[in-house]
């Protein structure tokens, strides 16, 4: 006999308890964990940790929360809270919207570097409310540009990939600057002579680098997000004139 499958373990999929401690409420749990993982990173947040940051008991926070994953639920849906979606006002203008909420995430992303490695926490159920609003209007965008239901998240879904990609690789080397007190032009120029001794043997390679030499690199990480996200969207306006012409 096969074993009973238990329920999905996730803090959306369970009643919220009635009654609330008045010394201790679910936001200011969150909030505080925000802080926490703003402060240290992952690696820093635990429920004991939490609470001796809020002055109570761990177990006082499992009145709100089952365990570390529904906390970590809940905390990734307070940041989606500060992702801005444009209204899907004109079709025309859908690429220009995307755009919008691409560049905001990524500012999110960057703003907690900690983010993009969450999103991709095995367990983690995304149902909270300002997740669901974030997707509802993103697709909106998209449904009003032309994209069929179910293609509509699909392309959604690549260009939310894309970005989190980008923005956790940029965020990951953020958060190793903070540690070593380097700038970035000061990393850049400390790596440089080796990078050019590196690439002396293959031709290729130097040509990039002699033309990404003396380059603004924080530009050059925003003019880098921006054609990556410009060529998807070249991609998407494709799909859309072929829907249209198969109409």
């Amino acid at each position: 006999m096969p074993a009973k499958k238990q329920p999905i373990p996730s803090v959306w999929t369970r009643p919220r308890p009635q009654k609330q401690q008045p010394a201790l409420s679910r936001a200011q749990i969150v909030s505080e964990a925000v802080k926490l993982l703003d402060a240290e990173g992952i690696e820093a947040l635990s429920m004991r940790r939490l609470g001796t940051q809020l002055g109570a008991a761990a177990t006082s926070l499992y009145r709100h929360v089952a365990n570390k994953d529904e906390l970590l639920e809940l905390v990734v849906d307070e940041i989606y809270g500060e992702v801005a979606v444009p209204e899907a006002e004109d079709p025309a203008r859908w690429r220009a919207s995307i755009s919008a909420c691409a560049h905001s995430l990524r500012t999110t992303g960057l703003r907690h570097p900690w983010l993009t490695a969450l999103l991709g926490h095995a367990g983690l159920v995304y149902l909270g409310p300002n997740m669901m609003r974030v997707s509802d209007r993103v697709l909106a965008i998209l449904r009003s540009a032309g994209f069929p239901p179910g293609e509509a998240d699909q392309a959604i879904s690549s260009v939310i990939a894309y970005v989190i990609g980008m923005t956790g690789s940029e965020a990951a080397f953020l958060s190793l600057l903070a540690r070593t007190g380097y700038t970035e032009q000061e990393w850049i120029e400390q790596l440089w002579p080796a990078a050019e001794q590196a690439a002396q043997e293959h031709d290729r390679l130097r040509e990039e680098f002699a033309v990404q030499r003396g380059q603004d690199p924080v530009r050059a990480r925003e003019e880098n997000f921006v054609y990556g996200l410009d060529r998807i969207l070249d991609g998407l306006q494709l799909r859309l004139d072929q829907l249209s012409g198969s109409r």
